[in-house]
């Protein structure tokens, strides 16, 4: 896009009908910064605890993502961030859940800085995380989220397939869709470090 600057007096000057000595100038608007997705590395879990904490306001859902890594309940190379300038600024895990005896994975907790909310990288790193968790086999994905956010990647109310959670939650929160294969019917049970 161009923009034409013409200082006051040469304005003034074309109006009047004399000579104007304008000036042309290009303008364009910078590119938005580039941000990239990638897998979790060990040198990402301080950041990644930081990140997690300033986008809830507190610290438990930083806890359960160490928790979970911990205890190898989030699933080894399923942990993934965007990443702009070298800084992590969101990530998104998945962790082992079954529904019945079928194993599946659940996606939480998800974390995006608070300055770079509403750019694109929380869906870009959570759409890589289901398309990779696909490739790999993984039959099935649930969520404990909002309703108006997560269907974007496909999840429906899981009530729709059958699957049932002991703790009463809106029936809207809990999500579920196929990766690999089908979404099975039956009870719904996180890893441990979820306490539900």
């Amino acid at each position: 896009m161009y923009f034409y600057v013409v200082g006051v007096g040469e304005a003034m000057e074309s109006r009047r009908g004399g000579p104007a000595d304008c000036y042309r100038e290009q303008v364009t608007n910078p590119p938005a910064p580039q941000f990239s997705v990638r897998a979790e590395a060990r040198g990402d879990i301080d950041a990644i605890h930081a990140l997690t904490a300033a986008a809830f306001g507190q610290v438990d859902e930083a806890e359960l993502v160490d928790a979970l890594r911990a205890s190898g309940n989030g699933l080894e190379g399923l942990s993934f961030v965007g990443v702009l300038d070298e800084e992590v600024i969101a990530h998104a895990m998945l962790s082992r859940c079954f529904v019945g005896d079928v194993p599946g994975v659940c996606l939480a907790p998800c974390s995006v800085w608070p300055e770079h909310q509403r750019t694109g990288v929380g869906t870009a790193v959570i759409e890589a995380l289901l398309a990779e968790a696909a490739r790999r086999g993984e039959a099935f994905a649930v969520v404990l989220g909002h309703a108006e956010y997560y269907p974007r990647f496909g999840f429906t109310p899981a009530s729709g397939f059958g699957i049932t959670l002991h703790v009463d939650v809106p029936g809207d929160a809990l999500m579920a869709m196929p990766l690999a294969g089908e979404v099975p019917a039956g009870a719904l049970a996180f890893a441990p470090e979820f306490g539900v």
